[in-house]
């Protein structure tokens, strides 16, 4: 059978990466959250003094870039992959408020994206992936067999975003959170490279008010409609 690439793309917090891992799990795939690469790239710039009061030292970070080396690492605990920085797992650390707060930012980076988008085209190149990000099906994997956005009501992504922070003891507000997610979304959908855009054949999934068994079967039924397959 077949393996395909599937391709996520979507607004930040609207369950693009719960959707990507249930259906890697379901077809034994390989997941690879790409928003966690450009994280890490933002959390190594965080750690090495790179952003100063929310500013960037640009410069600084695209000549750093080759010292940074981002890998995947199956967590047979926790059914999922975790992120390591050179060796080390940040997959928590990715997840706090202050990377959150400037990754966006570190994403418009013409430097930043270019590195990472041939790291990704590259862990795709013999299919049975399923990748999740903002540029998936239109930059990285644009003859993806299957390409999803995915989206939701704003009002909905934040609340889910508060909870999943709150379960992690996380500490921070709604209020700060929509705050950011509004920053983001304006970031993502307006840069100049690689904006976030739906692609031209790509399907939209408005998950408001679908349960996390549902939107996977609803990518399931649209899988086994377009190859027979499941």
């Amino acid at each position: 059978m077949k393996k395909l690439t599937i391709a996520i793309d979507g607004f930040s917090s609207c369950g693009k990466s719960t959707l990507a891992k249930d259906l890697a799990k379901e077809l034994n795939y390989i997941f690879v959250d790409s928003g966690a690469m450009y994280r890490g790239i933002a959390f190594f710039a965080l750690q090495n003094k790179l952003i100063i009061d929310g500013v960037i030292h640009t410069d600084l970070l695209i000549n750093r870039l080759d010292e940074i080396n981002l890998e995947f690492v199956y967590n047979k605990e926790k059914f999922e992959s975790d992120l390591l920085l050179n060796g080390v797992n940040i997959s928590t650390e990715i997840r706090k408020p202050d990377v959150a707060a400037i990754v966006s930012k570190i994403a418009v980076l013409k430097e930043v994206r270019s590195k990472l988008v041939s790291t990704q085209q590259k862990l795709g190149e013999f299919g049975g992936i399923i990748m999740d990000g903002r540029d998936i099906g239109t930059v990285v994997f644009p003859k993806a067999d299957i390409k999803l956005f995915v989206t939701a009501d704003p009002k909905i992504r934040a609340e889910r975003r508060f909870k999943e922070l709150l379960l992690k003891d996380l500490n921070t507000s709604l209020v700060d959170i929509t705050a950011n997610l509004e920053e983001r979304d304006l970031i993502d959908t307006t840069r100049k490279i690689s904006p976030l855009v739906k692609a031209e054949d790509a399907i939209e999934l408005d998950n408001s008010n679908l349960t996390r068994e549902s939107q996977l079967q609803f990518v399931l039924d649209l899988i086994k409609e377009r190859f027979n397959t499941l």
